[in-house]
């Protein structure tokens, strides 16, 4: 009986059916090469394999299978067809994200397919065919002592690299028989050694306690957070728990940035060794497919430490998954789909894999602190920071009121130069956050009031280079700042705001003996030059280092005693209802960074709104506070955790038929969504890609989500089945 076999493609599409060649054997999870339209060459992957004929004219044919061992275990085809469910994407958007790009090569023909197929890298390596004896033998060594050297070193190792032979002397011993080249694999992983059990950092009597009730919640809820304070020695009990489980399987660590990979990775590779592994966006296509590649030919016992594409490897016996950090914005993915939040994703990971889950932070998402106190998760409590290190100081400084005395200078008030003069004398570090790059934001002329914008995006440009240069941050367009206002004419176009850039400048200006770094996706481009600047910071290379929300997270310096928030006005103002949420997060977590030994640490937070709740908790440390203020405001407007939130984007060139697109699926909605469905009335000029608009859709909890995505899939397919709206975008965000 003829088999066929459902694929999935990387495209937003369905999965199609194939026949499978009679001379082909094929497993759910293979890959294989299948033509898709008339002439392109796809790699897809085996879904279902049935003997029901598809009802059409002809069935296209599997070409051929790809790799020797399926690319995807059962567990994340699992794993994968929950996110596409609920994230509500395609398989094919699932797989054109979850696998590195050289593991599913396409082309326009057979020749462009095949060169670019993964093949893993090989050595060419020396091995011994016979040994000459006798009268050979003492020929050789009179008139050959080259030969002889290096036929004695194979002969001796066994296999030598053909880099560390001569060539003349390999060439006569290959003509004369006595040895042969063979090629070899290289291995990403080190075969696993049986080395002893790590040495481990000594325990805390509270961080034992800790690990302790860890255990113990895991034996009855799915999940367990770690809320620990800043500086409290998070990271030793990640390590003592991964060393417990390494012998049983796999453990995953997330982190929300691959700039917390630096300092981490070679931590737990110092204590772990070949057994820890990096994976993230940075690493080279050739690296992440041969970390895939290895992984899913049976690669196990390993340390995983990466951001939250990491998720989709194919661990086959995972046994821990630890997400650091897990209150991170990083955590939601929002371009391209799957727009998953990689914290819940890691969640429903955990319990398909039957591994164990654990969630830390110092000042845990809401989300999860709700989930803590209704006991779905457990919460384990760690308030004291390592060795004995005290809190930081948090310090609320009035910008309105340095003005008004004239006690600020360009964006510093006296009170954090002072401060920060105080710490260069003593040789100290400082770190500043403003939470912008570039010299300004945008650029605005003084007569008209004109801001000056991307001539094909809409948005506006953002100065840099002290000035000098234009950049969009939308296509990257860069040029030079005009001199002029292109409206008015008027020489008047001045910078509006600050970011790091022009921190940096003015900081050299005021401390011009001090030695500055700045860290933002302008200087550190690529994981490298993240590497660089914070080894020289972390060295002592410079005095102060001026970044973007980077140098929030997970760093560790042993001489840094000041960290300053230059304007927390602009976490507070931020059009978002987790707005105070994150604003707490991230004053919390930079006064972590700062005064992790024996200094106490300061922390100064600029702001003109110094009577804040938001920053007044944030002073005194007050985590429940905060969440009791938060949590109130998001149960009277239904909002997370009370709620889910569905944003739906529609996509249009023409801006007058989004707008009456947006209104008729609105009204398709509120027929089975009521009074759930909230349009914001505003149109986003998206430059070459058209115009967007969002509707908001909340589902309150209780609330079938399964049921509220089935029926918001027919209303989209009933909007989309109309005439006029048939060309439109729609993207579907869940848990924003």
């Amino acid at each position: 009986m003829r088999q066929y076999a459902d694929i999935v493609l990387p495209l937003f599409s369905p999965l199609y059916t194939f026949a499978v060649a009679d001379d082909v054997q094929l497993a759910e999870g293979d890959a294989v090469a299948v033509q898709f339209g008339r002439r392109t060459l796809y790699t897809g992957i085996v879904w279902r394999l049935h003997d029901k004929r598809p009802e059409v004219k002809s069935v296209k044919t599997v070409s051929r299978k790809l790799y020797d061992k399926p690319l995807l275990t059962p567990m994340q085809m699992r794993f994968w067809e929950w996110i596409s469910d609920y994230y509500m994407c395609t398989l094919g958007e699932v797989m054109r994200f979850a696998l590195p790009a050289m593991t599913k090569p396409r082309g326009r023909d057979d020749e462009a397919f095949v060169r670019d197929e993964y093949r893993p890298r090989t050595t060419s390596v020396v091995l011994l065919s016979r040994m000459p004896e006798g009268e050979e033998a003492d020929r050789l060594r009179r008139r050959a002592p080259r030969q002889a050297a290096l036929l004695d070193m194979v002969a001796a190792e066994g296999e030598v690299p053909r880099s560390r032979c001569g060539a003349a002397a390999l060439s006569a011993l290959l003509d004369k028989g006595y040895v042969r080249v063979e090629q070899r694999e290289v291995k990403e992983f080190a075969a696993l050694s049986s080395a002893p059990s790590p040495t481990l950092p000594q325990l805390s009597p509270s961080q034992t306690r800790a690990v302790k009730e860890i255990r113990e919640g895991w034996e009855s809820a799915p999940a367990v957070l770690l809320h620990g304070v800043s500086g409290s020695g998070k990271t030793e009990i990640y390590m003592h728990l991964a060393a417990q489980m390494l012998p049983q399987g796999d453990v995953l660590m997330l982190v929300p940035e691959i700039a917390l990979t630096t300092q981490l990775t070679s931590r737990i590779k110092s204590l772990f060794g070949e057994r820890a592994v990096e994976y993230h966006s940075k690493l080279s296509d050739r690296r992440r497919a041969e970390t895939y590649m290895e992984l899913a030919a049976g690669a196990a016992g390993r340390f995983i430490i990466g951001t939250r594409s990491a998720l989709f490897l194919p661990l086959k016996n995972l046994r821990l998954v630890i997400v650091d950090e897990e209150h991170d914005g990083g955590y939601k993915q929002t371009e391209p789909a799957p727009r998953y939040q990689a914290r819940d994703a890691a969640l429903m990971l955990a319990r398909e894999s039957g591994a164990l889950a654990l969630l830390g932070s110092a000042t845990p998402s809401l989300e999860s602190y709700v989930r803590a106190s209704s006991g779905k998760y457990r919460m384990v409590v760690l308030d004291e920071r390592y060795g004995g290190a005290m809190p930081p100081v948090v310090t609320i400084s009035d910008t309105l009121r340095a003005v008004k005395r004239g006690e600020r200078h360009s964006h510093f008030n006296k009170e954090l130069i002072d401060a920060i003069s105080l710490r260069l004398e003593r040789g100290e570090q400082v770190l500043l956050l403003q939470n912008r790059r570039g010299f300004a934001p945008y650029a605005v002329c003084g007569e008209c009031g004109h801001t000056l914008r991307c001539r094909h995006c809409n948005v506006s440009l953002t100065l840099h280079r002290g000035g000098t240069r234009a950049f969009c941050r939308y296509c990257g367009r860069d040029e030079a700042a005009p001199d002029t206002c292109p409206v008015c004419g008027a020489k008047a176009i001045h910078p509006a705001g600050f970011g790091t850039e022009k921190v940096e400048s003015e900081i050299m200006r005021l401390f011009p003996s001090a030695r500055v770094l700045r860290l933002d996706s302008d200087t550190a481009p690529t994981e490298s030059a993240c590497k660089h600047i914070l080894g020289s910071f972390s060295r002592g290379e410079a005095d102060i280092l001026v970044g973007t929300q980077i140098i929030t997270k997970g760093l560790d310096f042993d001489r840094v005693t000041l960290a300053a928030i230059l304007n927390a006005d602009n976490l507070l103002a931020a059009p978002d209802f987790r707005a105070g949420e994150r604003a707490f997060q991230t004053i919390m977590q930079f006064a972590g960074r700062g005064g992790r030994r024996e200094v106490q640490g300061e922390v100064i937070v600029q702001t003109s709104e110094p009577q804040h709740p938001i920053l007044l908790q944030a002073a005194r440390g007050d985590y429940a506070a905060m969440a009791e203020s938060q949590l109130a405001e998001r149960r009277e407007y239904a909002y997370p955790p009370y709620a889910h939130l569905i944003s739906i984007s529609l996509r249009h060139a023409d801006e007058r038929m989004l707008a009456a697109g947006v209104q008729c699926f609105a009204a398709l909605l509120r027929r089975r969504f009521a009074e759930r469905v909230f349009t914001s009335g505003v149109s986003i000029n998206r430059g070459r890609n058209g115009h967007a608009a969002e509707v908001l859709l909340k589902i309150e909890s209780g609330a079938s989500m399964k049921r509220a995505r089935t029926l918001l899939r027919e209303t989209i397919a009933a909007f989309s089945g109309m005439a006029e709206y048939r060309n439109m975008t729609i993207i579907c965000n869940v848990d924003v």
